[in-house]
């Protein structure tokens, strides 16, 4: 922090008066540290580890293959073209796979 050494400095007085009255207005000014939330709210979108989900339905829209898209034959992860390393047999390895 830079000190203005040029300044006047103040007797221990004047400290102590400026302490209180900088309290003063700290303490008007503070906002408030209580957060408005609804607790049922907040703990409707968390999960526990482990939680039972067998009653919960997945949705998830599956679109098949694209033509610039291939599957390794090894991790079975849908790849783009550009990404074959090798074919073998009609198969295709990626780039991972075979580094």
């Amino acid at each position: 922090m830079a000190t203005d050494y040029d300044a006047p400095r103040k007797s221990d007085d004047d400290v102590n008066e400026d302490s209180i009255e900088e309290l003063k207005n700290r303490s008007t000014n503070r906002q408030s540290a209580v957060v408005d939330e609804d607790e049922a709210e907040a703990a409707e979108g968390f999960e526990l580890p482990g939680a039972d989900l067998s009653d919960e339905e997945l949705q998830v829209r599956v679109l098949p293959a694209q033509s610039d898209e291939f599957t390794c034959a090894s991790c079975f992860l849908v790849r783009h073209r550009s990404q074959v390393a090798r074919e073998e047999n009609g198969m295709f390895y990626c780039t991972d796979c075979e580094s």
